[in-house]
């Protein structure tokens, strides 16, 4: 089919030239930002592309509603909110766009170990506050550790990359063979266990990645260690990790993600969801917590959307 025989709804707001470009390559481009998922199944089977972000779950149901439908594409890393083989087995292609925010889950994933190594976001805390603190706040120097990474595509191998200028070994561990280049050694789960001081995510949720890092996994690290989680926030088991912290078995953490976000990841929780875990992480001051922005610079958001715009275009070249 040509472009211009192509129906494609949006149903996320996204970088301007998603859509600019999408117009000009000749595509029926349409929006759709506030109706239910009840109102967008209704009138799916319209288009033959949609694009979205992680507003609702394209579940079996609206697949089966969508019978015109080519391409799913999410303007993001994971796909973890589209039923995937049941889309793939309606030949639907599946479109995301790790490539466009791998960098600046690096660049976060780097800063948010250097702030607990040093204590930044506390000893800040403290001055503006009054308080000068400087034996409490003495902190580590990450030349010298080992760094474990779990999960070695994008976002891993982006992460490996901005640790290139200090003097740490990398290690990596994937569920594919042969994924290691450069800047980290491929090993066995077991050796980045024995091994790592500092352990970060990079996996997408899956069935083998959900409450991963729970108290078994935890103990199984030879050492105490850093924990960073830039991945999806149900791969950790919370109130294992707070035990955790709370016997110095992890040091620290940095969490970008937390088990209790919504599948939309534009809210957290409802007040009468909170809990005790919860409340020990946002109280401690070895764990920092951000609202899943890993990804979510400037840059990444038009290098996004511009992925999502040259595969689509391949699509139908």
């Amino acid at each position: 089919m040509k472009p211009n025989s192509i129906k494609i709804l949006h149903i996320d707001s996204n970088h301007h030239l998603l859509w600019e470009q999408l117009v000009a390559a000749g595509f029926q481009n349409e929006a759709d930002f506030t109706s239910s998922k009840e109102t967008i199944e209704a009138k799916i089977a319209n288009y033959h592309g949609i694009i979205i972000r992680s507003r609702f779950k394209i579940d079996k149901n609206f697949i089966d509603k969508a019978t015109s439908l080519q391409f799913i594409a999410r303007v993001g890393a994971g796909l973890e909110s589209i039923d995937y083989d049941y889309a793939i087995s309606k030949n639907i292609q599946l479109i995301s766009a790790p490539e466009g925010n791998s960098n600046a889950v690096g660049e976060q994933t780097l800063g948010m170990l250097l702030s607990l190594f040093n204590n930044l976001n506390k000893a800040d805390r403290e001055v503006k506050s009054g308080q000068w603190n400087r034996e409490s706040n003495r902190g580590h120097e990450l030349d010298g550790k080992t760094v474990g990474i779990i999960g070695y595509g994008n976002m891993g191998k982006a992460f490996a990359k901005k640790l290139k200028g200090f003097d740490v070994e990398v290690l990596c561990y994937d569920i594919l063979p042969n994924v290691a280049d450069a800047n980290a050694k491929q090993v066995p789960l077991q050796e980045l266990q024995q091994k790592a001081d500092v352990l970060s995510l990079h996996v997408p949720w899956t069935p083998l990645t959900d409450k991963m890092v729970n108290t078994s996994f935890i103990n199984a690290f030879q050492k105490p260690f850093w924990l960073l989680n830039l991945a999806r926030g149900k791969c950790v088991v919370t109130s294992d990790l707070v035990v955790a912290l709370q016997s110095k078995k992890i040091l620290g953490a940095g969490l970008d993600v937390l088990e209790y976000e919504k599948l939309s990841f534009e809210n957290l929780f409802d007040e009468d969801t909170k809990n005790e875990a919860f409340e020990y992480l946002r109280k401690a001051d070895n764990v920092l917590l951000t609202p899943h922005i890993g990804g979510w610079a400037f840059e990444s958001h038009e290098k996004l959307a511009q992925t999502i715009v040259d595969k689509i275009l391949h699509l139908y070249k």
